[in-house]
């Protein structure tokens, strides 16, 4: 097909476009002035911000930062002169390494070391991306859990930073998905059950906090991204840090942390169908010493939306404490709740075919909410942790955390086969009310340093993760067909409004539990091999059982069933193989182990056997101007058994599947004031006899976003924008095929003083039509949003 025969020439322009941008910052010379503007803050993170202007690579221990301020710049200076008025006043030294890089130390420090080593997981000079205004991070721990920059990881990884949020308004985990290259988003309602995030052709169950596992049945995708500093996110087989996973993705979302300077921002925003929103986001020191720390975020939005009568409201508050027990040890409390109430969710998809198999030429005013149904969500966590560093340059951290999440809705889809001629044919079809409190506590401890062996230095961590989730369910009756004496028959659906009669589907028939476990210890270590060879080694050893037991309220009869799996090994092994100090080749391993859901059953109710399969990837990688530009081409084979496909009403196994793809991503500051992150994914996933499987899924996908700031007398303007592309899906099914199609999404920011900006944002500036999921039976499909836009003002001081 068409699709087929540019991908090579697209991804070879690509690659050769990166490796013309990585050839032209590599030559730039290191002692270039660049304008900055840095305002004065705390040490570590004005260092944290000249690295993000200037794309340098700046070294330093956490403790020797901590509790000392340093003054603002604005002024045209190179690193090093910007660097020594930073640590001016003290007796901090500035030392440039071999490599480029910068380190700042004590004078009696006498050894110049890589910090990644010796810091905690997720927390390493250059990973913060807060205040540096860059679509890039020095520093990521999200495969290995080791802290290590793009250039040293043996898997593709996107990180969404701060700044990239703020630009393009991801409010969400799901927004966020939909910007993140090689992710795919199969939307099946809007605002009841979460849409399904897909990578590799395969469904996403793995996220993270802090890189601790948090359970996919707690619906991430409601997550703000109000409380994050950036969501790391990791394609490929994950499960040496998950414990057990599939072959897609995972999302590691990195919370927010206190500030030693007071800093506060007030964001209000208004938008498209009578949408407003307020965040408060401040932060600072509560003591006089700066050795108790604090964070507050609040957001309130409220919103109607392109389809009719659905309406959503939610809030999000965060807090955060840390307290310096000692100069080497922090203890760290924090909680968060979000709320998201939604009135007249959307769970049936307009109809897209009649029983002659004719097109509907549905557009998306076609789609209709039902009248009575609604869709509430509350979850909330709390969590402490304490960590601290040892004399030796090894760190260890320990944290235990609970969440709880709350919902109840009730819905309905519409299904039915649909006369062209006279309409009938259609059925409301209540789907019963849905309510449960899920909880999950999860207990995870780690340790990490330097290991000296054979007269080098390497690296190691190795910890234990316990998790434990419990969930009760009341069922109110299932899913009220045509037939069970409901009167959910659509008489014409040329003129039906929606309107259906209430089920009162409000009395408890059932009671279903479920208690599930699961206890690892993993270990992971990067081995230098040589100046110009890493190994990077490790492997989890798993736990895990699930009972379920289910109790049927009119026969009092019931039923259990229990699922084990002991010393499940989950290895993992890359190598990387430096050409010269901007290019690296790489190759990495792991295998795959992953539990069907509880709800992924058979025809005859039982649950499927465990996903199993095995992971490869090499590719190539490539930095520049001290890592303000990354580039990487992968190549990845995934083979998978008992990969778990919805089929006629229930879900049946195949093996002997398997997913090749490759994909290209370049992202970071290719020209002073002008970033971008741009990534191209194809992949196809075939059962054992080859034939694609699948196929609602894009063959080939482009994400891209760039935001330019303007110079000379323009300089406070920044104008930006972005094309999201992907192929023509559905080729297989009888019905829902959506063409290729592309989305063009703008942004305009402008700073209107020292503490006020303003940013416009228009997504799918064109107002393009087009099919993102299906629903109610494959002659239904859910359309995409249409054109709309915010504007918001932000408030600093």
């Amino acid at each position: 097909m068409g699709n087929n025969g540019s991908s090579p020439r697209l991804s070879q322009r690509l690659s050769l476009l990166a490796a013309a941008l990585l050839m032209a910052g590599t030559a730039m010379a290191q002692d270039t002035a660049y304008q900055l503007d840095i305002a004065p803050q705390a040490l570590d993170q004005a260092l944290n911000a000249l690295a993000g202007q200037t794309g340098s690579r700046i070294l330093f221990a956490t403790d020797i930062a901590e509790g000392r301020q340093a003054q603002g710049l604005k002024a045209s200076l190179t690193v090093e002169q910007a660097l020594q008025r930073l640590v001016s006043g003290s007796e901090l030294r500035v030392q440039k390494t071999g490599d480029g890089s910068y380190l700042v130390s004590r004078p009696k420090d006498d050894e110049v070391m890589e910090l990644s080593s010796v810091t905690i997981s997720g927390k390493a000079p250059g990973s913060i991306t807060e205040g540096t205004g860059s679509y890039a991070t020095r520093s990521s721990s999200s495969s290995t859990r080791l802290n290590l920059s793009s250039l040293e990881t043996p898997q593709s990884i996107t990180v969404i930073t701060r700044q990239r949020i703020d630009d393009q308004k991801l409010d969400n985990l799901t927004d966020l998905a939909q910007a993140t290259a090689g992710i795919n988003v199969f939307q099946g309602s809007y605002g009841a059950d979460g849409p399904s995030l897909y990578a590799r052709g395969v469904v996403i169950n793995n996220f993270q906090i802090d890189g601790v596992p948090t359970s996919s049945g707690l619906s991430n995708y409601l997550q703000s991204t109000a409380i994050y500093d950036r969501v790391e996110v990791v394609r490929g087989a994950t499960g040496m840090m998950s414990g057990l996973g599939s072959p897609a993705a995972t999302f590691n979302m990195i919370r927010k942390r206190p500030t030693f300077e007071p800093q506060t921002s007030l964001t209000l925003e208004a938008g498209s169908w009578d949408r407003y929103g307020a965040t408060l986001d401040t932060s600072g020191p509560l003591n006089k010493e700066a050795t108790i720390r604090g964070r507050l975020v609040a957001s309130y939005k409220d919103k109607n939306s392109w389809i009719d009568n659905f309406k959503q409201e939610e809030s999000v508050l965060y807090g955060i404490g840390e307290f310096d027990l000692s100069d080497r040890t922090l203890l760290t409390l924090g909680f968060s709740n979000q709320v998201q109430n939604n009135k007249n969710p959307l769970y049936n998809g307009a109809l897209l075919y009649f029983n002659n198999g004719q097109k509907t030429h549905a557009t998306r005013s076609n789609h209709i909410t039902i009248d009575w149904t609604y869709y509430d969500h509350n979850l909330s966590n709390a969590f402490a942790s304490i960590e601290h560093r040892f004399d030796s340059g090894w760190s260890a951290k320990s944290e235990l955390s609970h969440s709880w999440y709350e919902y109840d809705g009730m819905i309905a889809r519409l299904t039915g086969s649909v006369n062209q001629q006279t309409g009938a044919g259609a059925y409301v079809q209540p789907q019963g009310r849905w309510q449960s409190e899920p909880k999950q506590t999860n207990f995870d401890t780690y340790i990490t340093g330097p290991l000296s062996l054979f007269d080098r230095e390497h690296e190691i961590i190795t910890g234990v993760t316990l998790s434990k989730i419990e969930e009760a369910s009341p069922g109110y009756g299932g899913s009220l067909t045509a037939g069970s004496g409901y009167d959910g028959y659509v008489t014409n659906i040329y003129t039906w409004d929606g309107q259906a009669p209430d089920p009162n589907q409000h009395t408890k028939t059932s009671k279903t539990t479920r208690d599930e476990y699961q206890y690892s210890a993993y270990l992971s270590a990067r081995f230098r091999l040589s100046d110009d060879t890493n190994l990077v080694m490790g492997g989890r050893v798993t736990d895990w059982k699930r009972d379920r037991d289910l109790l049927t309220y009119s026969s009092g009869a019931t039923s259990a069933a229990k699922n084990r799996e002991t010393g499940v090994f989950i290895p993992y092994l890359g190598l990387l193989q430096n050409i010269n100090e901007n290019w690296a080749v790489y190759g990495s391993y792991t295998k795959i182990f992953q539990p069907q859901g509880h709800w992924v059953r058979d025809i005859n109710n039982s649950p499927l056997d465990p996903e199993e399969g095995t992971s490869y990837e090499v590719g190539i990688k490539a930095s520049s101007n001290d890592e303000s530009i990354t580039s990487s081409l992968a190549l990845f084979k995934t083979e998978q058994d008992n990969l778990a496909v919805w089929s006629g009403g229930a879900y049946t196994t195949k093996s002997g599947t398997k997913t090749q793809g490759v994909e290209f991503e370049l992202s970071g500051e290719i020209a002073e004031g002008w970033q971008v992150s741009s990534g191209y994914s194809y992949s196809v996933i075939t059962d054992s006899t080859d034939s694609r499987i699948n196929t609602f899924l894009p063959r080939h996908s482009l994400k891209t976003f760039t935001s330019y700031r303007l110079p000379g007398t323009l300089e406070n303007l920044t104008i930006g924008g972005g094309i999201n592309w992907q192929s023509k899906t559905g080729e297989n099914l009888s019905a829902f095929t959506q063409e290729s199609y592309a989305l063009l999404n703008l942004m305009a920011k402008y700073k209107f003083s020292e503490n006020i900006t303003g940013t416009l944002n228009i997504n799918n500036v064109f107002n393009k039509e087009y099919i993102v999921g299906y629903g109610g039976g494959s002659a239904y499909g859910f359309f995409g949003d249409p054109r709309s836009f915010i504007t918001s003002m932000k408030y600093q001081f």
